[in-house]
């Protein structure tokens, strides 16, 4: 985060010490009820190979209907409304664009009477898209030429390589907001990446990704829009139905995290159609809740990096194996709050492009889910290393504050892991979790001078770093990380990082 962005994070958090508290803790309840603009008649159908589609999700991002035993639906909209989204229903391949994102939307442009017709063509898989993977990419953030270039040479043949390594399954990928740093006309840059990794890919806006001209929330994802359609939309793939949502609010001068009214009625009318205890995977990009401001020692989060009426949303999935994806923090963290898991994924870029790593310590990278059934599994991807890249261990004394003991960093950790250390063979026990800060990132990021692009990154206080007091005799030391699935990863303290 640049100083422009602490002070857009500051005058949002102003902006939400002012608000009401309904408008904190009751999002449902409309802001204006003026005029609800002139009614459109929308009428159309889903069809596949000459032949309608049954009970396919459509909607004006308000109303949501599904679609007749013939294919087709009818929706009175209005003309304020801006795009018609379809739900791809799983069974069937994703539509894309010339450039290879996900095309599953029309603009609504009635005809002067008012009415409106519209047809989405589906193809359906050759193979079942139960077991399928997908790749979340959060924060690409590229500013410039030169970061995008180095988008393509180390991040595209990375998610290519890695589609392949998992023995090329069904799979799309997500860019999880913060595509851009600002510098909107670099999309088509981005979307020449998508067109290589080869795999269909879905967008999520992020607060860098929006029109800052624009005075109020409206109108701020009109540059997005043009490329990637509506910002908010869901989709079906085997048993899990995922959802995206812009969490992003812009005020004109700042952004907080807050989910607007319609989007939130929109998702409670989504999530209708949708079976109690199916598996949710929900994508935005500022995190809901995060863990930053306990780390820190504070009561409540900020809100430039959370979600302000939060609540509503968990409501709203509570019926459900619920999953958050989120980015924005550059950090790689899980949090379980009212029954969701929420997965902060740490950054392509790492630093903002000023390294190997994020300032918690978790190298540049993107998270890779796999999907068999209702099963959800996951690991983080480091770029340019191999999956059994999950932790970095530090020798005694990396950690000023612990003089006697051994790091680990485990950057994927939650509370299903454990981790564990050997000395000489002989294994010792469980290692101690405490809050502090990376000791890579501690040289890499501390001091007014570093890192050298980016002189405004620092270390973060992170929950992830694993302590251990080894024996001054031992001679071979290594540390055990087991995941959650089972998966087994060890290291050994490095005499110099990385």
């Amino acid at each position: 985060m640049d100083r422009r962005s602490f002070l857009r994070v500051g005058a949002a958090g102003a902006a939400t010490l002012l608000l009401p508290d309904w408008l904190a803790t009751d999002p449902l309840v409309p802001l204006f009820r003026g005029d609800l603009g002139r009614p459109v008649r929308i009428r159309g159908q889903v069809r596949a190979a000459g032949r309608g589609v049954s009970g396919v999700a459509v909607s004006d991002g308000l109303q949501v209907v599904r679609t007749a035993r013939d294919g087709t639906f009818e929706i009175l909209s209005s003309h304020r409304r801006d795009f018609l989204r379809m739900s791809v229903p799983s069974g069937f391949r994703i539509p894309l664009n010339p450039t290879g994102t996900a095309r599953f939307y029309q603009p609504i442009a009635p005809a002067p009477s008012g009415e409106m017709d519209a047809v989405f063509e589906l193809e359906r898989l050759e193979d079942s898209d139960e077991n399928h993977a997908f790749f979340l990419l959060a924060d690409i953030q590229t500013q410039d030429r030169q970061e995008m270039e180095w988008f393509h040479q180390q991040t595209v043949p990375d998610v290519r390589a890695t589609h392949e390594a998992l023995g090329r399954p069904q799979a799309f990928g997500m860019a999880c907001g913060d595509i851009m740093y600002d510098d909107l006309p670099l999309f088509p840059d981005y979307e020449e990446g998508v067109s290589r990794m080869g795999v269909p890919f879905f967008q999520v806006v992020g607060n860098h990704d929006l029109d800052m001209d624009r005075p109020t929330n409206e109108g701020s994802t009109d540059t997005f829009s043009r490329h990637f359609g509506p910002p908010y939309y869901s989709f079906d793939r085997g048993a899990v139905h995922y959802v995206v949502l812009d969490d992003v609010f812009w005020h004109g001068t700042g952004y907080l995290g807050y989910l607007g009214a319609d989007q939130l009625r929109w998702l409670e009318n989504d999530l209708r159609h949708v079976e109690s205890g199916r598996p949710v995977i929900l994508a935005a990009h500022i995190t809901i809740l995060g863990s930053r401001h306990q780390r820190e020692g504070r009561e409540h989060p900020s809100p430039g990096i959370s979600v302000a009426n939060r609540r509503a949303l968990y409501r709203l999935l509570e019926p459900y194996q619920a999953h958050i994806l989120t980015g924005h923090t550059h950090e790689r963290e899980h949090v379980f709050a009212a029954g969701t898991h929420e997965h902060v994924c740490g950054a392509v870029c790492g630093s903002w492009w000023s390294g190997p790593i994020c300032p918690d310590g978790t190298p540049n990278g993107y998270a890779a889910y796999e999907i068999r059934g209702e099963e959800v599994t996951w690991r983080y991807k480091s770029t340019g290393l191999d999956f059994s890249h999950q932790l970095r261990v530090y020798p005694r004394g990396a950690d000023p504050g612990a003089p006697d003991e051994i790091v680990a960093n485990v950057w994927d950790w939650d509370p299903a892991w454990t981790v564990v250390w050997y000395e000489d063979g002989e294994r010792k026990g469980e290692m101690v979790r405490r809050v502090g800060t990376d000791p890579l990132s501690e040289e890499l990021h501390r001091g007014d001078d570093r890192p050298p692009r980016r002189t405004w990154v620092q270390p973060y206080l992170t929950s992830h770093l694993f302590y251990a007091p080894v024996s001054p005799g031992a001679r071979a030391i290594w540390v055990e990380a087991t995941d959650r699935f089972g998966r087994v990863y060890t290291g050994s303290p490095a005499a110099s990082w990385p």
